[in-house]
């Protein structure tokens, strides 16, 4: 009886309106973007459709954060763009095929834990850097091609654009006040749409990125040669991509974690990405991962299950079946009001009133991840800076933290309490708190209070021990974890150990 309320309970925090139209929302704003993102990488528009497909599809059914949106994304193609200009489509398949298998053993081998341990700058960083991609990625649909060149819209047709994507961004704005049965963005979009078709307005459609009428995906073994050689060229392109997926998939799992206040596998996201990006290459699909403006738009529509999502990519599936010839006649106007909008509640305004409240080295990563990530389009190499950059400072600040607090004992032994972690950056300090030559013949150093963490900090104190030995002076080393005991080999038969007061740690596991 328990059991059944519990299953009415969470069958009535289920709003199905709310999903299906957050999952049609998704899919129209989902489109022009995959069919942008395949003619970037020199693919077949289809390419980028089956991608949006096929990721959403997969990752909805198996994925770890319900609301959360997969598709054909700009951020993992880019990084196969040269695979496919030098050796053709085929590799690309193939190489999203394998970046689905290392984002698999990622997932299996529960490392998708280890984004926690990316820094609130670094999020802030990212999420601004996206935000700005994702406005000028709509600014450029302000231009148009004539005679194959691309040139920047003028008169009527500058006009006609700019008042239609206004029109959309106060309706996603002020609609809201109305009512908020239907999601704004739909409304914006279907609002756009009539009064373009109504009175017949000439402006730039869908149709004019590239036709969205196809066929359902079929099997596609990658024709390329299965040997050692084809692996050596896959690799490194599947690697990177694999990295950037996970690291933009698992970066938006927390965005939506903290904006629903619930919580997502990332080991469960990380297999789901992978299996995504098998199907993809296997069914002739650009591959990808999470698309951070697509789930904004999903959780700002309400949509808080997988149910939209998977509305969301039958939604892309029936447009490529069926409904192409509608879809095709969206304004853009439309769609770039809407993504505009995205773009506004994406950047992290937040950060900017904390830039004088923050330490400053905070600040330069969070500039320096968004900058990275709008200049060179590479997510994964923006978040592994702002890491490596946030660890090396804060290394810096714990290096300068370590102190010793001396005592001498009723019998005339020297204490050393040494407080905060011994480390590779604290080595240098931690030898200059003893005096070796004026200490007693008997000396103690507590790290009870204190942490000993890596190789460098187990050097020094063989070095530290070492020197009170050619003195002839008995140095004791208490509470030290037996990690360490192991390790200091020099310090046999005079250390005195307490494991109780110093625990390994760990990473926590993911629940």
């Amino acid at each position: 009886m328990k059991l059944q309320a519990i299953n009415l309970l969470s069958k009535e925090k289920i709003n199905l309106k709310n999903e299906i139209l957050a999952g049609l929302t998704v899919s129209m704003t989902m489109i022009p973007e995959s069919l942008s993102f395949a003619i970037l990488a020199g693919l077949s528009p289809l390419t980028g459709l089956y991608a949006a497909f096929l990721m959403g599809i997969v990752t909805a059914i198996l994925g770890g954060r319900p609301g959360m949106v997969s598709g054909g994304a700009g951020a993992t193609v880019v990084v196969l763009i040269a695979l496919a200009a030098t050796h053709g489509v085929e590799y690309l398949f193939a190489a999203v095929a394998l970046a689905g298998v290392i984002q698999i053993l990622v997932g299996v081998f529960k490392l998708g834990k280890f984004v926690r341990l990316i820094p609130q700058p670094v999020m802030y960083g990212f999420l601004n850097g996206l935000a700005i991609i994702i406005f000028l990625a709509q600014v450029k649909q302000f231009k148009i091609v004539q005679n194959g060149i691309e040139t920047w819209m003028t008169g009527t047709s500058l006009f006609t654009m700019v008042g239609l994507t206004l029109l959309t961004i106060i309706t996603v704005q002020f609609f809201p006040k109305l009512s908020k049965a239907i999601p704004s963005s739909l409304i914006a979009i279907i609002v756009t749409f009539a009064i373009v078709y109504f009175f017949n307005i000439d402006t730039k459609k869908v149709i004019d990125i590239a036709t969205v009428s196809g066929s359902f995906p079929t099997f596609h073994l990658p024709q390329v040669p299965f040997n050692f050689e084809t692996l050596k060229i896959i690799f490194p392109y599947a690697a990177v991509m694999s990295a950037v997926g996970l690291i933009e998939s698992l970066l938006t799992l927390n965005m939506v974690d903290e904006i629903t206040n619930t919580k997502g596998s990332s080991n469960q996201e990380a297999i789901a990405q992978g299996s995504a990006n098998i199907v993809n290459g296997f069914f002739a699909g650009m591959g990808g991962c999470a698309m951070v403006a697509q789930t904004l738009v999903n959780i700002n529509a309400g949509a808080r299950t997988k149910i939209s999502a998977i509305v969301g990519a039958l939604g892309i599936l029936f447009v490529i079946l069926v409904g192409g010839s509608v879809i095709e006649q969206i304004p853009m106007a439309a769609l770039v009001g809407v993504m505009m909008m995205v773009a506004i509640s994406t950047f992290q305004w937040g950060f900017l009133r904390l830039l004088n409240k923050m330490p400053k080295s905070d600040v330069l990563v969070g500039i320096l991840v968004a900058a990275i990530t709008v200049i060179l389009h590479n997510l994964a190499l923006a978040v592994f800076v702002g890491v490596i950059i946030s660890a090396l400072v804060f290394a810096w600040d714990n290096a300068k933290r370590i102190r010793a607090r001396k005592s001498i004992a009723e019998n005339g032994d020297k204490i050393y309490e040494i407080y905060g972690p011994l480390f590779f950056g604290s080595t240098s300090n931690f030898l200059d708190k003893f005096d070796i030559s004026e200490d007693p013949d008997r000396v103690i150093i507590d790290f009870k209070e204190s942490r000993v963490v890596d190789m460098s900090a187990i050097e020094v104190l063989k070095k530290l021990t070492q020197k009170y030995q050619d003195q002839n002076k008995k140095i004791i080393l208490r509470h030290l974890s037996p990690d360490c005991v192991r390790l200091l080999d020099n310090a046999k038969g005079f250390i005195e150990i307490d494991i109780e007061d110093d625990p390994t740690y760990k990473v926590m596991p993911n629940q």
